[in-house]
């Protein structure tokens, strides 16, 4: 049992069954697909600096556009520990540059949330909670913050926090996955919202 099924518990049947399978996630078995964006916005011209040196982490990145080439790659894969982990990686290829998204997930069975470990190498994390929609399609926004300095983990006020929230669903129609991310921030306004579609791929 791989951390998203394991965290929904029940719920998790009631995802899409096209979901089911994308979220299942064996050890070492990779997800992979590729679309495209129909629109990604970043943030307000004068926070292209910050989001410029994010890139160096595989972070957030400056670029908007439409119709953007997508691809993205999960693998669950199991930790020294013990633990499962999913490693995320999203690539959007802008006309002159690719810019990569990378996140590490696993689950604390306690608080019963997932803890987003952002770019690579992380510099914080966040906690996300999963839900089921009505529809079956899957809902995921954050919670709180830390920030992390070697071993030390320090919480992240509320202001300063990034916001997220995504939903995931399944067009029978076009047969594709749908994508809709949105991540905000109290005194910036918009980090970044993309939305579009991916169809899996072998790997």
């Amino acid at each position: 049992m791989t951390i998203y099924r394991d965290l929904l518990g029940e719920d998790f049947q009631r995802l899409h069954p096209m979901l089911q399978a994308r979220y299942a996630l064996p050890i070492d078995q990779p997800f992979f697909a590729v679309g495209t964006m129909a629109k990604i916005e970043t943030g307000a011209a004068w926070l292209t600096p910050f989001l410029s040196i994010a890139t160096r982490w595989n972070f957030l990145f400056p670029e908007s556009g439409e119709n953007v080439p997508f691809s993205i790659k999960n693998t669950c894969r199991r930790l020294p520990t013990g633990e499962a982990e999913i490693y995320w990686e999203r690539k959007f290829y802008f006309e002159k540059v690719t810019r990569h998204f990378h996140a590490f997930m696993t689950i604390d069975k306690k608080r019963k949330v997932v803890k987003d470990y952002l770019g690579e190498p992380s510099l914080f994390y966040s906690d996300l909670s999963f839900t089921v929609t009505a529809d079956g399609r899957m809902r995921i926004h954050s919670g709180a913050q830390r920030l992390l300095i070697g071993k030390h983990e320090l919480p992240i006020p509320a202001m300063f926090q990034g916001n997220v929230t995504v939903e995931e669903g399944y067009d029978e129609v076009r047969e594709a996955y749908s994508i809709q991310v949105d991540i905000q921030n109290r005194l910036l306004g918009r980090l970044m919202r993309y939305e579009g579609e991916f169809k899996e791929q072998s790997y």
